[in-house]
Order: structure tokens, then sequence, then C-alpha cells
């Protein structure tokens, strides 16, 4: 089934984020699933992110040359990502032992780049290029491991994403509020509703 790759599915913050959260309802195994499992998914996937993380990525494209291919890395720095980082936020700190797996994923993404990143104004090189996206999205988790966006990570008590918290105060709650927010707000009002039933017909 075609996925529409539309903005809120990229409200992690970050394209390793976003990635990760292309499984949806982790810990949930009766109704998760992954958006990644035709891996031309995957194609379609960076091609939106391309546009959606374009300051993140330097307006650098991301290029998937054979989506079967690239699948169990992406999947890789994907799973170790969010295995890392959610224990992250519940820890408030990074686990070492969770690292090597993540850093071994992540190295293998890098593999194939053959490119150079850090010039100051192209974080991901040079943007008249594409960048293979396993690439990419290795450097994209590498810099979850700053202080200052672990201090931030959150995770959405509706959906379960992973977020960057950029809010002022530091005190967002939901991934996106147009969404996870109002099903909540909407969900509290139904069980307020039919509790108040049940005490007019007690």
């Amino acid at each position: 089934m075609t996925v529409a790759w539309t903005p809120h599915r990229f409200i992690g913050g970050l394209l390793a984020l976003d990635t990760a959260n292309t499984v949806v309802l982790r810990g949930d195994p009766e109704r998760t699933f992954d958006r990644f499992d035709d891996p031309a998914e995957i194609a379609r996937f960076a091609e939106a992110a391309s546009g959606f993380r374009a300051a993140e990525l330097g307006d650098r494209r991301l290029a998937v040359s054979s989506p079967a291919a690239v699948a169990p890395v992406v999947s890789s720095i994907r799973e170790t990502t969010d295995r890392l980082f959610r224990g992250a936020v519940s820890k408030g700190a990074v686990a070492t032992a969770d690292l090597p797996e993540f850093l071994r994923a992540c190295a293998q993404g890098l593999t194939a780049g053959r490119t150079e990143i850090g010039a100051p104004g192209r974080p991901f090189g040079d943007p008249a290029t594409p960048i293979a996206f396993e690439a990419a999205l290795a450097v994209s988790a590498l810099s979850l491991l700053r202080d200052d966006i672990v201090a931030r990570l959150r995770i959405c008590p509706n959906c379960t994403w992973l977020f960057v918290d950029r809010s002022r105060n530091s005190s967002r709650l939901w991934c996106d509020m147009a969404v996870c927010g109002n099903r909540q707000k909407a969900s509290r009002h139904y069980r307020r509703r039919m509790a108040a039933n049940e005490v007019r017909n007690a």
C-alpha cells in the first residue's frame, strides 16, 4: 500500500527521528506496522524528506540507488537509533551499552557515502550533488548524540513517536498538537461524557 508522505510524517524534527517513526505504534504487537515493509517506500520517503528536511540537509537531495539493497542498512540504523534514544528519553542519558551496535549501523550507512560533510553552511556536503540516503541517515543519527539534543528528546504519549522539543521552555507534550494533541483531547472529552452519563443513569 502506497504511503502518503505528508508533513505530519516528518514531525520528528530530524531525519533520523522521522525514519525511526516509520514504524508505527511500537510496543503494541497487535497494531504495530512498518511503513518500509515495501522497500519502494524508502525511495518515496527519501524524496519527500529532501523537501521536508531541506534545512537540516543544507538543501542536499537524498538519493536511493536500490531500495531493496539499502533496506537492511536503513533498517539497522533506524532500529538502533530508536532503541538508543528511546532509552535516553526514559533515563535522561545515553546508555553506553547500546552505543556499539548503533555506531556499527551508522558506519555501515557511511561506507557507501564517499562524500565530505561538516563544512560551514554545508552540514551534509555539497548541495549540488545528491547524497546517499543511508549516509545522510547515519549523519543525522550521529547528530542526536549532542547533549543539547538528548535533553530535548521526547516520546509522544499518544503515538509514541520520538521528536525533538524545540519549544522555548521545553514544554511540548505532543509530537503534533493538530493530530495527537487533538486526539487525546477528544478521547478525554469522550471519557468524561461517558462517566457523566453513567452517573446520571445510576
